[in-house]
């Protein structure tokens, strides 16, 4: 099992930066790939970006030159952190960031949501035109 928890959320202006954290704990979540995803009102969830536990990175064409996915490979459990960084964001950016861990660990990332087990609650990011 591993459990997430996002931070980071918040408004911002068009243009601006952010950058979320996934706080991850359980068991040894340094050895699982990570995914941010994000769901705006009345759309799907989309896929954003992933890290891979070796920190091969996947990233969204919608996002590519902006955003920067990272982690925190700590063998403590307490400090196993992913992180999102999201430079010159746009109004379309707006949307509920939600990280998840694949669901068997050794993983390399996936695009796809339903190769995700584990998921965080979500946190609001709203870009201001």
């Amino acid at each position: 099992q591993v459990q997430l928890v996002e931070f980071g959320g918040g408004l911002v202006q068009a243009g601006g930066s952010l950058r979320l954290s996934c706080a991850a704990s359980g068991r040894t979540p340094s050895d699982y790939a990570v995914g941010w995803f994000r769901q705006a009102p009345g759309k799907e969830r989309t896929f954003v970006a992933a890290i891979s536990w070796t920190g091969g990175t996947l990233y969204a064409d919608s996002v590519k030159g902006r955003f920067t996915i990272s982690r925190d490979n700590s063998r403590d459990n307490a400090k196993n952190t992913v992180y999102l960084q999201m430079n010159s964001l746009k109004p379309d950016d707006t949307a509920v960031y939600y990280c998840a861990a694949e669901k068997s660990p050794w993983g390399l990332g996936s695009l796809q949501k339903n190769d995700y087990n584990y998921w965080g609650q979500g946190t609001q990011v709203t870009v201001s035109s």
